[in-house]
């Protein structure tokens, strides 16, 4: 243990490049009004600016990180996590300056790309590294990446409050993150990394076999759906706070955050007291369904807020960190490419089901926020489903009968 604490400080490195990402996750998703006057966008019939093409931006960073994994983990796993984490950290450097600076749709589409293809770099060195670094708390190592995430989304609506109540251009916000992640480059660049995986493969020349069993699978897969529960909340929950008379919007995103932050801070606790992962993976899934299906028939604000902290909970609170960790105990071998897998899910439904939203925005209007919870609903039961595969394969295995060695 004491040999780990050399590490300590490289996992606090990676662990602010989240809190950084966790701005990047969401901070497009505040000023939709402010990029679609940038980007040249049309006034809707009701006096609104179309924020479609907002959306679809939001919606390329999935793109973006479906490009990159396929490289992303076998990079972090043969040529170094060190390596997947610069990469990411400047690719994040080049969005944050680059967004702010473009005014063709074209161009910031590529700069959606390039949020996705960062994210992804990140993904694959942080969740590995963390896991390494605290070998006997993997999964709660690993849910604490989500933790970072929460607590920057908890503070974006103070600090936007802030920027514009001194009269300042939102545009700071971007300037200050990457001025930040470039700082968290010289520590991520410097600092020492665990070499104990590199090692191990280093003595075992055997090409390692990659057994996909329905479960490993169901793993992978729910990626996507847990993914899709929480994405489609975080960039489409001021729309329908809007439609629902919520005077403040961008404050729902700061009761998601909490929700999220007690959730992480909670299941680490209760992981730690003896609670699977998987059973998580059952249980989150299903009070998010609930949550939604009353968003949907309770059409007041009241019940939004209630909502923003539930699924901040239920859905944002580590189920995709946890999905990751259990895909990774089917695959120890290969931790860059099992999160490359759970995250490629994640990103096809991160592109996918928000590019659906983009066309429900447009086609719809104003009846598109609900068509979206109910889209919503049924890709979670799905998720919870596939939760059901992996539980019935540990009680299988559990249930499985002690190999007799003895002649």
């Amino acid at each position: 243990m004491n040999g780990q604490k050399k590490y300590y400080p490289t996992a606090f490195a990676l662990y602010f490049a989240y809190f950084i990402l966790g701005i990047a996750l969401s901070i497009m998703g505040q000023y939709k009004a402010e990029f679609a006057k940038a980007w040249g966008a049309s006034t809707l019939s009701n006096g609104a600016i179309d924020v479609s093409m907002v959306v679809s931006v939001i919606a390329a960073y999935g793109l973006g990180r479906l490009l990159a994994y396929p490289f992303a983990g076998p990079i972090s796993d043969k040529v170094g996590r060190r390596v997947s984490g610069l990469i990411g950290i400047f690719l994040y450097v080049v969005f944050f300056f680059g967004v702010i600076s473009v005014h063709q749709l074209w161009i910031a589409y590529a700069m959606g790309i390039i949020n996705g293809v960062a994210n992804s770099f990140l993904d694959t060195c942080i969740s590995p590294s963390v896991m390494e670094i605290f070998p006997k708390s993997a999964s709660i190592a690993n849910l604490f990446t989500k933790f970072s995430i929460t607590v920057a989304q908890f503070l974006l609506p103070f600090v936007i409050g802030l920027v514009a109540s001194v009269h300042l251009s939102y545009k700071i916000i971007f300037i200050g993150c990457g001025i930040l992640m470039l700082a968290d480059a010289f520590l991520v660049m410097f600092l020492p990394f665990p070499q104990q995986e590199k090692a191990a493969r280093g003595k075992n020349k055997t090409a390692t076999k990659h057994h996909f069993s329905a479960a490993a699978i169901a793993s992978i897969l729910i990626g996507f759906t847990s993914s899709t529960t929480f994405m489609i909340w975080l960039n489409c929950n001021q729309e329908l706070g809007a439609s629902y008379g919520v005077k403040n919007p961008s404050l729902l995103q700061s009761f998601y955050a909490v929700g999220a932050t007690v959730a992480v801070l909670l299941t680490a606790r209760l992981i730690h007291l003896g609670l699977k992962e998987t059973t998580v993976l059952v249980i989150y899934p299903s009070i998010s369904v609930i949550m939604l299906l009353l968003c949907y028939f309770i059409t007041s604000p009241v019940i939004l807020y209630i909502g923003s902290f539930v699924i901040g909970y239920a859905a944002a609170g580590g189920v995709l960190q946890l999905a990751t960790s259990t895909t990774i105990s089917f695959f120890p071998e290969s931790k860059g490419l099992a999160t490359s897998l759970v995250m490629i899910a994640s990103s096809t439904a991160n592109y996918a089901v928000l590019s659906i939203a983009a066309y429900l925005t447009k086609m719809t209007g104003a009846d598109a926020p609900r068509m979206i919870i109910l889209l919503n609903v049924v890709i979670t039961i799905i998720g919870i489903g596939l939760a059901l595969i992996i539980k019935r394969h540990e009680r299988v295995k559990t249930d499985a009968p002690a190999v007799n060695l003895e002649n």
